[in-house]
């Protein structure tokens, strides 16, 4: 057992170190990065598409922020599931609140079995703008948006080789439920990884209307689980490039169950492994920091038990530095996001003992429920994704087999609990 314990801890300072690289990467990504905002002459005509099913916790805040944008001309497009979903009223009600003219809100008319609710959305959308929109701007109910993103999002655009730009979301780490900071614990590996192998956050994206067409990418949403996770290597293949602007942290104050949060993570590996050509890179990555890490802990426990105690030793102290030396990084990287996140005068999130205690102990927790969602995610071949089941035989073979229009029932029970 020594010698598989000695193996062990040279496996974890591997993981250790390529996480830290990574880290040191997007953070001076993060720290170097200088905007070139357009002026409002030069800002095309841009459509901002938000596809929406069951009201979201934060969604009228949502909005509000999407229909206050200091840019000159864009319009915000909505499409709901359905005239009698919850959100067509939130919807309604805050247009009328802020006295909103650049909106328009429209049913989803047809309902495609070959592909998920939110791509048959997006492609009635874009299908309806006419030639004077050059930009189409993705944005999730979730994003509360602040009042230069657009501009942020769309200036780099401006550059011929770019086709997309992106950003991604940062959850806070407080909250009621466990699941809250596991989430905010994996979101932090995850989005360095997103950034290391550029895979985009449909949350905040924008594309040209031309590259939509030049590249296939609405046949593809037509064929499609996912929106977002595909676009890099099919606008590759055209030699556009999607750009990361790393302004464009939002912060996420939605709160997260543990069932939930389980049954989310393995959708978002699930688009990974289907649409995204590093799949292989990101199980390499969990192998070194996620498997190693448990069966360190398995170990452990098994010396104990054995009277084992040098190899007990070896694994405790080699498996506790470890999730010490995690705990910092997510430190450093909370850091470098809330310099980011702060000057655009959202909340600041401020870490007590009490809390960076419970992380200690979320960050073994995190793993376990990370470890269990990969292999799930490896042999699904069914998702329930907001009432609606999809069945799918590959990237491209996917199917609705069941709908049915949203309920309340379908609302979480906490008014600030993420729908997932």
């Amino acid at each position: 057992m020594n010698d598989l314990v000695t193996f062990l801890c040279r496996c974890l300072s591997v993981g250790l170190a390529i996480q830290v690289y990574f880290m040191l990467v997007f953070l001076w990504r993060l720290c170097s990065y200088k905007k070139h905002l357009l002026p409002d002459e030069q800002l095309p005509k841009t459509a901002v598409i938000l596809c929406l099913r069951g009201a979201d916790p934060f969604l009228p805040d949502c909005l509000k922020a999407l229909l206050n944008q200091n840019y000159p001309q864009y319009d915000l497009k909505l499409v709901i599931d359905r005239m009698e979903d919850p959100a067509w009223s939130i919807a309604t009600d805050t247009i009328e609140e802020q006295g909103a003219t650049n909106i328009q809100i429209s049913p989803l008319r047809i309902i495609r079995k070959n592909c998920s609710l939110k791509c048959s959305s997006l492609i009635q959308a874009v299908a309806e703008l006419d030639d004077s929109y050059q930009v189409v701007a993705l944005v999730d109910a979730d994003t509360i948006v602040h009042a230069n993103w657009l501009q942020e999002l769309v200036s780099p655009l401006a550059e011929p080789q770019v086709g997309a730009t992106t950003g991604n979301r940062w959850y806070a780490p407080t909250g009621d439920y466990w699941g809250t900071l596991v989430r905010y614990i994996w979101n932090v590996s995850a989005v360095v990884q997103m950034y290391i192998y550029e895979i985009p956050w449909g949350g905040t994206l924008a594309v040209k209307t031309e590259v939509l067409y030049q590249t296939g990418l609405l046949d593809k949403w037509g064929q499609a689980f996912c929106e977002d996770t595909m676009m890099r290597s099919i606008l590759g293949k055209h030699n556009i490039q999607v750009r990361f602007v790393p302004s464009l942290m939002m912060l996420n104050q939605e709160e997260c169950d543990l069932p939930g949060l389980r049954y989310w993570m393995q959708r978002q590996l699930l688009f990974c492994r289907l649409y995204h050509p590093n799949w292989l890179a990101v199980i390499g990555n969990a192998i070194l920091t996620i498997l190693f890490p448990m069966l360190l802990s398995v170990l452990f426990v098994a010396a104990l038990f054995t009277g084992q105690w040098y190899a007990a030793a070896l694994s405790f102290s080699c498996y506790s530095s470890y999730v010490v030396a995690l705990l910092l990084i997510v430190l450093f990287l909370e850091q470098g996001v809330q310099l980011v996140i702060c000057s655009h005068s959202q909340p600041n999130t401020h870490f007590s003992i009490a809390t960076i205690v419970k992380m200690l102990i979320g960050i073994p927790l995190t793993q376990w429920v990370y470890g269990l969602a990969m292999l799930s995610s490896l042999w699904m071949q069914k998702v329930k994704w907001r009432g609606i089941t999809y069945r799918f035989k590959g990237p491209w073979r996917i199917r609705l087999v069941q709908y049915r229009p949203y309920q309340l029932l379908d609302q979480p029970v906490s008014p600030n609990v993420s729908l997932n």
